[in-house]
């Protein structure tokens, strides 16, 4: 399953000139433009900046026919189609996806690096992220991020976490406003769909961050860290529209006093939390494991991670259980394996108000991304408090 994609391009003023004729690439995730990009190049010739999504024809992601505003800076030498696209401003619009953003933020990268060797290629743009790589020498050097306000935490959490356990985490060369930072190149690779080992090498790497941090909230919340001890209030407002129609929420969202006073009796303290804790978000050279993508970190229970850590994984077992003895022995009179029975269907509605923070903060275009996603979570909390039902 790959996409089929338009692109409606503007100048370097913001002018619409019209939309090129589709192009076929082989990934199908929405947010990836790479391949777009050297498509465009190939086949007319054109350096294209792919500044946001303007439609699709399906309602959740990903494949399908995808249309997305580019930006180029030399008119094309032929007829471009008429496009009809909405290119109103939006008031939730990341500065990225706006023309002239991402070459405002790739040049302000390349200051910062010092260096005027240096080739930047666009990885991926979407409401949660802009992504370059920049390249000398034919190999890559650095990273330039940029997120919108509600990720703007991240370098501070980096430089934090890197500060005690220096390898960790990407380095931070240099961070900005509007949400730029740049980040040093970590070789390897992602590990999407790695295995139990692999996780459990990520989890034991990661607890002593963790455990350091249990102490530490308060810098974690004064380096503006989101603070999620609480989130009661929030399970409520996101979960009531659902109600009528999610058979069982309402007993879920009922019982949820009890389950959080007994949650809080297991004793693990709240700490930094990563927020989107997969294999994924793990590169791997053989050597060294460098967790990636903080945007999501929260201070809240360090549960959270271990269970996200665990999703898809077949027989999670050992990889629960290993989480759960370094916890008893962090804090002695503990209870880890209740706490992380009770926090499963917890950790779905949590999951559930993150996409819905998502959907409140961005543009209507750019709702099919995660619109699906919030029933989703919350019919899993559902099946998660049967399934892992705790008293």
């Amino acid at each position: 399953m790959g996409r089929t994609v338009t692109l409606v391009l503007v100048g370097a003023s913001g002018t619409p000139l019209g939309a090129l004729p589709p192009v076929e690439v082989d990934l199908p995730w929405w947010p990836e433009v790479a391949e777009v990009v050297a498509a465009v190049r190939s086949r007319w010739g054109l350096d294209v900046q792919v500044l946001r999504l303007l439609s699709t024809d399906r309602p959740v992601p990903h494949g399908g026919h995808v249309t997305y505003l580019a930006q180029v800076f030399e008119p094309p030498g032929f007829t471009l189609a008429p496009a009809d696209a909405d290119l109103s401003p939006q008031p939730l619009r990341a500065p990225y996806a706006n023309p002239g953003g991402p070459a405002a933020s790739v040049a302000w990268a390349r200051e910062a690096l010092g260096r005027d060797d240096v080739t930047a290629v666009q990885q991926r743009t979407w409401n949660l992220s802009m992504i370059w790589r920049l390249d000398a020498a034919g190999a890559p050097v650095a990273w330039l991020k940029q997120v919108p306000p509600m990720f703007a935490h991240e370098p501070a959490v980096l430089a934090l976490a890197g500060g005690f356990a220096p390898g960790l985490v990407p380095a931070v060369l240099a961070a900005a406003a509007p949400g730029r930072m740049l980040l040093a190149h970590v070789p390897g690779e992602d590990r999407h769909d790695a295995g139990e080992e692999f996780c459990a090498a990520v989890a034991e790497d990661f607890h002593p961050l963790q455990a350091h941090f249990a102490g530490r909230v308060d810098d974690l919340l004064a380096a503006g860290v989101p603070d999620r001890q609480s989130e009661a209030d929030r399970f409520a407002r996101v979960a009531d529209p659902f109600l009528d129609t999610i058979d069982g929420l309402g007993e879920l969202t009922d019982d949820l006093p009890r389950r959080l006073a007994a949650l809080e009796e297991c004793g693990l303290p709240a700490t930094l939390v990563h927020g989107d804790l997969h294999p994924g978000n793990v590169r791997d050279d053989g050597d060294t494991r460098v967790i990636v993508d903080w945007g999501d970190s929260i201070v809240a229970h360090p549960g959270y991670d271990i269970l996200r850590l665990a999703e898809g994984l077949p027989e999670p077992h050992g990889l629960l259980a290993a989480w759960a003895a370094r916890w008893r022995a962090a804090v002695p009179g503990s209870d880890p394996e209740r706490a992380v029975t009770l926090l499963r269907p917890v950790a779905e509605l949590h999951a559930a108000v993150i996409y819905a923070d998502f959907l409140d903060r961005i543009e209507p275009a750019e709702r099919p991304y995660h619109a699906a996603d919030v029933p989703a979570r919350l019919s899993a909390a559902v099946t998660a408090a049967v399934r892992w039902q705790c008293d």
